[in-house]
């Protein structure tokens, strides 16, 4: 399994969850948010990110908290992008939590 694939099971599996949970069809979600199946079928299997609006979207359909769902899309995403570079991340992660709390 890809690192990228890897990284963002966190999102993906939730939404699979969601879905599954509320007894919808891929191609139910897809339509609900717009875009074509195919593109909705690789951000559930993590293959790729959803958008920021398709998050907010897909909280509403599934009636959860957006914040909650922003919290794991936005992990993934920086998950994404130090996934390859273990050695640093923890650093550079620490440097930008500083950055926030001021």
């Amino acid at each position: 399994m890809s690192s990228q694939i890897l990284s963002t099971m966190l999102f993906a599996e939730k939404i699979r969850q969601l879905r599954e949970d509320k007894q919808l069809l891929q191609r139910q979600v897809s339509a609900a948010l717009e875009i074509d199946n195919a593109l909705y079928c690789k951000i559930e299997r993590g293959d790729r990110l959803a958008k920021r609006e398709q998050v907010v979207k897909l909280a509403q359909l599934f009636a959860v908290d957006s914040k909650a769902l922003l919290v794991l899309w936005l992990a993934d995403k920086i998950n994404a992008t130090v996934v390859e570079e273990k050695e640093l991340a923890l650093d550079a992660l620490s440097i930008v939590e500083q950055s926030i709390k001021k």
